[in-house]
């Protein structure tokens, strides 16, 4: 509990720049910014059985570090903030 409470509390502290403020968080389709430079791409599977893919980014503006989820069959995938 307390490294969640803590990783929330630095991602709250955290400063986006303008493009990462404006990507929508957890829909999957949504666009980035021209920013986002890739870093590495896994693969992960899930409890179902079905495996996706999830890349993480570095916005080159502002150090924000992002994954971007790919789940064809979860609508709410997509970007998440990992940290600063």
């Amino acid at each position: 509990m307390t490294n969640a409470f803590n990783r929330r509390e630095k991602l709250n502290k955290m400063v986006l720049c303008a493009s990462c403020s404006a990507i929508q968080r957890n829909w999957r389709r949504a666009p980035g910014h021209a920013e986002l430079v890739q870093a590495s791409s896994r693969k992960v599977e899930r409890s179902d059985g079905h495996t996706v893919t999830v890349t993480s980014y570095r916005c080159d503006a502002c150090g924000t570090r992002w994954e971007y989820e790919n789940d064809r069959t979860n609508q709410q995938a997509g970007w998440s903030v990992v940290g600063g």
